[in-house]
């Protein structure tokens, strides 16, 4: 008779927790996976993939208006919201069939239900206990709410990809990713939309140079940006909402949308039953090989507030699975992750900001190119790109890579792979250009950016 019921349990079914336990039950061990909501996670079911759909709805207006620049007897056409929303629930639907089925077809038994640690060695689901000789915690994170009266009249980005309607007007508390990114799509969509930030500009810990260009191509679109501002009460009205900041002004929309952060979504788990303390973000502290304070217990993905990226949390449940079932050590690199703003126009970067290059390199180069992209040489629209190559001044090495523009995530993936292979600046002067393209001219910069010049 078997030890314990399972090799492995893993509590949470999003991208992070399906990998790991699918590759676990490739190798052979017996795993099983629970899960409170629908498979998929946060990125399949309520994050990245249904909003990037709703992104590619807002950016049709766009479409529309530039036709009429290349002799199309353009207009644009009536939008309907309860369209796009069924549009994209069916298509989320069949995402989460797909993720029930590979983990029917990997041998991984599903148990419906929020798992709770009892001991070291103990799941419970649903009223049910079942045992594992390793645990793995993915349950990733979940929108947080800023201490303010009134908060519960606000939305989240988790109720924001429901609405029954459009609303004429959004108010959006933030100004992190997940902000901008909503107030493209509402804004593209056709409401008004404000930004009501408490710092001077928008997302924090991105380059300053594209972050400051972001904020001006987002108010050409209309979007008030609010900074230095903060909420303090949201009161319900009879045609919206009516949320008062610190200097007593009132601020009316039909919607207040909170994109104030994520926390790691621990509550409910029983980690004080195994002594698992949380740190001071609320997230389950790891080491390299993710395993929690507890030996058989493992934490990945957003749970761990490592990086936040659903690419990472895939990587570190694999990493996991070979280490555990696989006899292959495995630990993944946090270096030159290539990650991307969907905001509109987006963003794209690897590698090092230019501030963090200065805080690590005694000599930095800049490199920089701003222009209006060929495309709307002729649609007319007022929308430029800023390129930027952060270098190490001694080596020459390629540090980061940055960009706001058309098609600068889709870029992003392969200037990861130079950084991750070295590259210098000579590499990228020595690759001949793809003309004509908005690409070639992360490899025709030859100017160095003056020290105290921005663009």
């Amino acid at each position: 008779m078997a030890e314990y019921d399972f090799d492995l349990f893993t509590i949470g079914a999003g991208s992070g927790g399906v990998a790991a336990s699918r590759r676990a039950a490739s190798f052979g061990a017996k795993v099983a996976i629970c899960e409170g909501s629908r498979v998929g996670g946060t990125c399949v079911i309520r994050g990245c993939v249904p909003k990037k759909l709703l992104v590619y709805a807002a950016q049709f207006r766009d479409g529309f208006e530039d036709s009429a620049g290349y002799g199309w007897a353009s207009h644009t056409p009536a939008f309907d919201w309860e369209t796009l929303i069924a549009r994209k629930d069916k298509e989320i639907d069949r995402l989460n069939g797909i993720y029930i089925t590979m983990l029917k077809n990997s041998g991984v038994t599903l148990f419906e239900g929020n798992g709770r640690i009892i001991d070291a060695h103990t799941v419970e689901v649903a009223g049910q206990r079942h045992t594992a000789r390793t645990i793995l915690i993915a349950t990733g994170g979940w929108p947080s709410l800023p201490p303010i009266e009134g908060i519960e009249h606000a939305a989240t980005s988790n109720e924001a990809l429901h609405l029954p309607s459009l609303p004429h007007s959004v108010l959006i508390l933030g100004g992190g990713y997940i902000a901008v990114e909503f107030a493209g799509i509402f804004r593209g969509l056709g409401a008004e939309v404000t930004l009501m930030i408490r710092g001077d500009d928008l997302l924090n810990g991105f380059d300053d140079d594209i972050r400051i260009e972001l904020a001006k191509e987002m108010t050409k679109r209309g979007i008030t940006i609010i900074s230095r501002c903060k909420p303090e009460k949201i009161v319900q009205g009879p045609g919206g909402y009516t949320v008062t900041d610190h200097m007593g002004r009132e601020h009316s929309a039909g919607l207040v949308l909170a994109a104030t952060g994520r926390r790691p979504n621990t509550k409910g788990l029983g980690l004080e039953s195994v002594g698992i303390a949380l740190d001071d973000k609320g997230a389950i502290p790891v080491n390299e090989w993710s395993r929690t304070s507890v030996d058989n217990i493992y934490a990945i993905g957003d749970v761990t507030d490592r990086m936040a990226l659903t690419p990472i949390a895939i990587a570190e449940g694999r990493a996991l699975a070979e280490t555990l079932f696989n006899d292959n050590p495995t630990t993944i690199s946090y270096d030159n992750v290539p990650t991307a703003v969907f905001s509109i126009p987006p963003l794209g970067t690897v590698g090092l900001t230019e501030t963090q290059a200065r805080a690590k390199f005694a000599k930095v180069d800049i490199y920089k190119a701003g222009f209006r992209p060929m495309k709307h040489t002729m649609s007319g629209r007022d929308e430029r790109v800023l390129m930027k190559l952060v270098v190490d001044g001694e080596s020459q090495r390629v540090l980061g890579c940055h960009m706001m523009g058309m098609d600068a995530p889709e870029m992003m993936q392969a200037l990861g792979i130079a950084l991750n292979c070295g590259a210098t600046k000579r590499d990228f002067d020595r690759t001949i250009a793809l003309h004509p393209s908005t690409a070639e001219e992360f490899v025709l910069m030859r100017e160095k950016a003056p020290e105290s010049k921005t663009l």
